[in-house]
């Protein structure tokens, strides 16, 4: 979720809260205010009532609140100086509306000449019920506006206040380690936004240092490397090919030829593998997989045959993706030599392809192999000198590469599968 969305969420949710609150706390106080109102004016109308009664006995007549807002009925003395003036809220028939609706009465006591009467004043005040209808559409609108404002805000204001960064996170996708390119500049005098810019250009110029070591380092290992290992191997081979040499030094030279050739392949492998995490292979084609697992198996036909391993290829589905094509190879070529590899005498290794993923599945130890190790450099489930223990640590590299997922299970065959979707 982007962030303008965030703080749109979050400030919906906290202006909820707060207009709840305040609508609970503005209703309790407007109708302590209403029923303040209501009640100074019974008091007023208590004071005239009485007052009238000094000129008018007929008053006195008012047993009901059919004819007016009041009602008077005698009471003994001990009852009237007992009483205190006191407010209640009921209900009483109103025959406009022909319906019970609310009222705010004022019950009181009072002297007249030697006798005592108590007086019942009431005046219509608002419907709760109503009342809180209306405040409650009311404050739905405020909301309702209240989150447009925002949105609108969000979407004229703070869009055009985040552009630097969005271009910024533009640029920082499009760049890449190999690549000579402009660093990353923001427009704008955002203080914080100037402040990042800075620590994404120190970070790139750390990363293209450290880049441009490792390929210096990786180009220089190559050539140093490669050069007198070959040199060893062929006179080594020419010692190999003389007469002269007793039966003893000849094993003892091939096993230090062999010895070389194994560290050759050793150090190809890691220099790959250097060159596959610094993303050194940028050129893309559409890969057919079909037809590198054909070749693959050609490729390896008597190395299977050697072993007696039967190869199968089963394709349900057109697999293509845009890749190295160097580098697929290799993926598929370093699951087929594992799967032979480690295979029985008279195994089978089964290979499966679909839209989006191939599987790569053979038999061997009836053991499963440790799946958090067995993509890690120098996991090595043989003794034989023979592996280096870096082909699944390359099959690994290489889709991290491209946003691969490779898992390894075991059904009682030993099964590898890379999903490209």
């Amino acid at each position: 979720m982007k962030l303008l969305n965030q703080s749109i969420k979050y400030l919906s949710v906290s202006i909820f809260l707060i207009v709840t609150i305040w609508s609970a706390i503005f209703y309790i106080n407007m109708l302590d205010e209403i029923h303040d109102s209501i009640d100074d004016g019974l008091d007023n109308y208590k004071l005239l009532i009485i007052k009238r009664t000094e000129k008018d006995e007929r008053v006195f007549e008012k047993r009901d609140f059919e004819e007016g807002n009041f009602t008077i009925h005698k009471i003994d003395e001990k009852e009237a100086l007992g009483m205190r003036d006191y407010f209640t809220d009921t209900l009483l028939y109103m025959q406009n509306e022909d319906d019970l609706e609310p009222v705010r009465m004022l019950t009181s006591a009072f002297k007249h000449g030697e006798d005592y009467y108590r007086l019942t004043v009431f005046n219509s005040t608002v419907e709760e019920d109503d009342l809180i209808e209306d405040l409650f559409y009311s404050i739905i609108w405020l909301y309702i506006i209240l989150v447009a404002s925002i949105v609108l805000i969000n979407n004229v204001v703070l869009q055009r206040l985040w552009k630097p960064f969005y271009l910024l996170l533009s640029d920082l996708k499009a760049f890449r380690i190999d690549r000579e390119s402009p660093l990353p500049v923001v427009k704008g005098d955002t203080k914080e936004f100037k402040e990042l810019e800075l620590a994404v250009n120190s970070l790139i110029i750390h990363a293209r240092e450290t880049y441009a070591n490792q390929k210096k380092f990786t180009e220089n290992a190559s050539h140093e490397l490669q050069t007198p290992l070959a040199i060893i191997s062929n006179k080594l081979e020419l010692m190999l090919e003389k007469e002269s040499l007793g039966s003893e030094n000849s094993e003892n030279v091939g096993q230090i030829l062999h010895t070389i050739q194994r560290l050759t392949r050793l150090n190809k492998s890691l220099l790959l593998l250097s060159k596959i995490e610094n993303r050194q292979f940028n050129e893309l084609a559409k890969v057919d997989f079909a037809m590198l697992v054909n070749q693959s198996v050609e490729d390896l036909e008597d190395f299977a045959g050697f072993r007696n391993v039967e190869v199968t290829v089963e394709e349900t589905g057109k697999l293509y993706f845009l890749m190295d094509e160097s580098l697929a190879s290799i993926l598929v070529s370093n699951l087929l030599r594992n799967a032979i590899f480690h295979n029985l005498e008279g195994g089978k290794v089964r290979v499966k392809l679909n839209e989006n993923s191939l599987q790569v599945s053979n038999t061997g130890k009836r053991k499963e192999l440790d799946s958090k190790k067995i993509f890690d450099r120098f996991q090595k489930e043989t003794n034989n000198n023979s592996s280096t223990g870096l082909g699944l640590a390359i099959v690994h590299a290489i889709c991290r590469l491209y946003g691969f997922e490779v898992n390894y299970t075991f059904d009682g065959q030993h099964c590898f599968e890379v999903k490209m979707d």
